[in-house]
């Protein structure tokens, strides 16, 4: 089966090696192991404006944003990977969500007012969020809100289904063998395309 998968890793920070960047690494080695085309895009590598004016969305965004969009658009599965900051994503990677989905990339607007046109369906994804507090803690005193939203009113907005998470709590008390039993699993996700 000719699978390609889109790795998106968003942290901010371009010039060090996190947690995330290992887990979108080990990712990518595990579905190449399943001969997936494996496209990858590092927001903490781009300068990603802010959006300001609604009517933007209208209109074709950055060429480095646009060749996001192709890597997602070609791509079978998505995978979103950042840290919690907050309670939610980081502020880059909003904004490159809203510049992604300008031009009617994601939805198409309905010129009667009615539901938008969804534009990737066809696609899966899966969301994996790095956080210090436990992840039970998240989920069942926050109601993981943040990533709720995310998956609900972009990813799903635009059609994509299924969508997995994956949400790693205690990062920065993973001891060694820990974290290398976090990377095999990111691993063995990678080659079950999941």
């Amino acid at each position: 089966m000719d699978r390609t998968v889109c790795i998106l890793q968003g942290h901010p920070d371009g010039k060090g090696k996190h947690l995330c960047h290992a887990i979108a690494d080990a990712y990518a080695d595990g579905a190449k192991l399943a001969r997936a085309r494996v496209r990858r895009i590092d927001l903490g590598s781009m300068d990603i404006p802010m959006l300001r004016d609604p009517a933007d969305f209208g209109k074709p965004p950055i060429e480095s944003v646009v060749a996001a969009q192709q890597a997602i658009k070609a791509c079978h599965h998505l995978v979103v990977v950042y840290p919690l900051w907050l309670g939610t994503m980081p502020a880059v990677v909003k904004a490159f969500f809203e510049q992604l989905c300008r031009n009617n990339f994601a939805i198409e607007a309905n010129a009667k007012g009615g539901w938008p046109r969804q534009q990737l369906k066809g696609k899966s994804a899966r969301v994996i969020v790095t956080m210090g507090m436990p992840a039970a803690a998240y989920k069942l005193m926050f109601g993981a809100h943040g990533v709720r939203g995310f998956e609900s009113s972009i990813l799903g907005m635009s059609g994509i289904r299924p969508i997995r998470e994956t949400l790693i709590g205690g990062v920065g008390a993973l001891s060694r063998n820990q974290s290398e039993a976090l990377l095999a699993k990111m691993r063995r996700l990678g080659k079950e395309l999941a």
